[in-house]
């Protein structure tokens, strides 16, 4: 099914259920992997995926198809995911380093993670990174989205874009060699 006819049946009450299922089954994972690389916990990727395909649900009639489907859907669930993080901190009256502490602290102790030192040093690193840095960071090196299609979702400039992914990856690359994994024995 084209994206055109998934979104006419969203649209129309009769196939609207079906479609939905459709729909969720072709873009839950990608977006569930969106989302934990950015909250990290299970749980709380599991919320947002949720989240998520409710505001899609009750949007799809202002869905103006400027832009692919799982461009939409990864937009809305990348404001989903600021959004979460904003209220945690502002919940908590944290500020941002103790939110990425906390979310640090989880990346460690999470069963869902594998154990890997490098993949845990490149989340650590990832963790160090400002939301913004960390969310182009991840849409281009883990999604491998064009810079053209990050600029779309997150409604920046292509040079904004490029910028913050060339400062991210530095400071990632800074961090790695910082833990020097050669001589590391864990």
């Amino acid at each position: 099914m084209s994206n055109h006819e998934l979104i006419n049946n969203l649209r129309n009450p009769e196939t609207r259920d079906k479609a939905f299922v459709t729909l969720v089954g072709q873009f839950q994972e990608r977006i569930y992997w969106h989302i934990r690389k950015i909250v990290i916990d299970h749980d709380d990727a599991d919320d947002l995926v949720q989240d998520t395909f409710i505001k899609v649900w009750k949007n799809i009639d202002k869905f103006r198809e400027e832009s692919d489907i799982y461009t939409w859907i990864y937009r809305i669930s990348t404001n989903e995911c600021l959004n979460f993080l904003r209220k945690k901190k502002n919940r908590f009256f944290l500020p941002i380093h103790d939110v990425e502490a906390e979310l640090k602290e989880k990346l460690t102790n999470s069963a869902h993670i594998d154990g890997e030192k490098i993949e845990m040093v490149l989340q650590e690193a990832l963790l160090t990174l400002p939301t913004q840095q960390r969310l182009i960071f991840n849409m281009r090196y883990f999604d491998d989205l064009k810079f053209s299609e990050i600029a779309d979702i997150l409604e920046k400039s292509l040079g904004a874009v490029k910028a913050n992914y060339h400062h991210a990856r530095k400071k990632v690359e800074s961090h790695v060699k910082s833990r020097d994994l050669n001589h590391e024995k864990s």
